[in-house]
């Protein structure tokens, strides 16, 4: 894919598919992502890492905290940003498929461990096992590195141990499935407790501990899970929770609003 002066829509696309997998302090020039990325679309490292970072400028959970992109933004991002968010599942998969239509030799590496989909695809077509795995991959990663890769309830960094968490069930919303502010980055034990509501968020982002875990007197739960009454979660560097997920979650999930 040969550069032009100005950005094609689908390099564009392939841009701002990286920049929602990686970390906001990566995005610069010596990153070998955004380094190999410059070479499958004929642009300089220099020239992605600033479209990176025009990005950074649309993001809202970037700029209410002081912080900010590259201004200048062109039309084309902004309709890139939108695009994305309007439909993030077919924007993540054929966006995912184009960069591998141009990185023909690259090993596929799966880093997604959470099963969105059952283990059991017997019957299903190639294609439908590839597109789910992508669309996992993609949340994992987006989730993940916007909360710098730790739980942000426990501050836990073991990656093997953390969980790209739907605060709307996979199941129960189609088209937020692949929103990463529907997704918050938890320790596998705190998805669990969070998936079963019995913990759950506060539309000021603090954590709710339900009547019954509460009463249990278990040392687990009295020492890690009843510390987390009233804590501040560590919000994201970027797509930061929608607060009608939380609150769908509160409302639907949680297990003292379904008494």
């Amino acid at each position: 894919m040969m550069a032009s002066t100005r950005w094609t829509k689908e390099q564009l696309e392939l841009a701002f598919h990286l920049y929602c997998q990686l970390p906001f302090g990566k995005l610069h020039s010596r990153n070998p992502e955004i380094k190999h990325l410059a070479q499958l679309i004929g642009r300089t490292a220099d020239a992605v890492a600033m479209k990176l970072v025009n990005f950074a400028s649309l993001d809202p959970a970037i700029t209410s905290t002081g912080r900010k992109g590259l201004e200048g933004a062109s039309k084309l991002d902004r309709e890139i940003w939108e695009e994305f968010h309007s439909d993030w599942e077919k924007l993540a998969v054929e966006t995912e498929l184009l960069r591998r239509s141009l990185d023909t030799k690259a090993v596929t590496v799966d880093d997604a461990d959470e099963q969105l989909v059952p283990e059991d695809f017997a019957g299903e077509t190639r294609k439908v096992v590839t597109e789910q795995r992508i669309k996992q991959s993609f949340f994992r990663r987006a989730v993940l590195s916007s909360y710098r890769g730790r739980c942000c309830m426990s501050g836990l960094s073991e990656p093997r141990l953390l969980v790209a968490s739907h605060i709307v069930p996979w199941s129960k919303d189609k088209a937020n499935r692949l929103n990463p502010s529907n997704g918050l980055c938890l320790s596998a034990i705190h998805d669990r407790a969070f998936d079963k509501g019995l913990i759950t968020i506060s539309d000021d982002m603090r954590v709710v501990v339900s009547a019954e875990l509460k009463r249990n007197k278990e040392a687990f739960v009295v020492e890690v899970l009843l510390p987390l009454e009233g804590k501040a979660i560590e919000l994201p560097e970027r797509f930061a929770p929608q607060t009608e997920f939380i609150a769908w979650h509160r409302n639907e999930l949680f297990i003292d609003s379904r008494r």
